[in-house]
């Protein structure tokens, strides 16, 4: 039976949720081993002079501990 924890990162993109959220998984699969999915849990944007100029989610990872 595999034992699997859940940690919480937060990803940002000048391009779009879905970058942000690749950028996140991708940054995370440098240190986290073994990842088995993730649940946005929040988005949200930066907005500068009327424009949004960052995109952000809050994600749950979930990863299996060996």
């Amino acid at each position: 039976m595999a034992v699997a924890k859940v940690t919480e990162i937060t990803a940002g993109s000048k391009k779009s949720f879905h970058d942000a959220m690749e950028k996140g998984i991708a940054r995370a699969s440098k240190t986290l081993k073994g990842i088995t999915g993730a649940w946005v849990q929040e988005e949200s944007v930066v907005v500068e002079g009327g424009k949004i100029v960052e995109w952000r989610v809050n994600m749950k990872v979930t990863f299996i501990l060996k």
